[in-house]
């Protein structure tokens, strides 16, 4: 995987991919409540243990590293992977950021630095709906279902 510099030029907009760090968890929490399919809200999350504090201190600790993607300022998307077990945790855009490469940009940093931790197996949960944008996304980059569900009732993907 190429390694792009921040400020990279997609074909419609400029976005700029950085290390995340904790002080990006609030935004990323109000992000996921946004995305196009599969919207969770910081209630949602919180339910889950998902908090401010608790996203922002995996981050502090290296046990969440992911990268966060801005547009003129705006956070756009975010990709963060699990160091422990291999899982990337979440991949989220928000819509106007769709389709421009920026969601297989930020997916192929976080397997870059999954791998480079000694991973050879990447998993995720993924909609196991074919409707689900997501369905054919993570199927046309290589993920492959294990015919296994997770415990939120998603298909597991596997990436070897």
């Amino acid at each position: 995987m190429s390694q792009k510099p921040s400020g990279e030029q997609s074909p419609n907009m400029q976005f700029q991919i950085e290390p995340a760090v904790p002080a990006d968890t609030a935004e990323c929490i109000w992000l996921r409540g946004m995305t196009r399919e599969n919207a969770v809200s910081e209630a949602r999350l919180t339910s889950l243990g998902i908090t401010v504090q608790s996203w922002g201190d995996d981050i502090a600790t290296g046990k969440l590293p992911g990268f966060v993607a801005r547009c003129n300022g705006e956070m756009a998307g975010y990709c963060f992977g699990e160091v422990e077990s291999g899982e990337i945790v979440v991949l989220a855009l928000l819509p106007q950021f769709e389709g421009q490469g920026l969601g297989c940009e930020l997916l192929s940093r976080v397997v870059a630095l999954l791998r480079a931790d000694g991973h050879r197996r990447l998993f995720l949960g993924c909609a196991a709906d074919p409707k689900a944008r997501s369905y054919g996304f993570y199927r046309h980059l290589g993920w492959r279902s294990t015919g296994e569900v997770d415990r939120l009732g998603d298909e597991v993907l596997e990436l070897l």
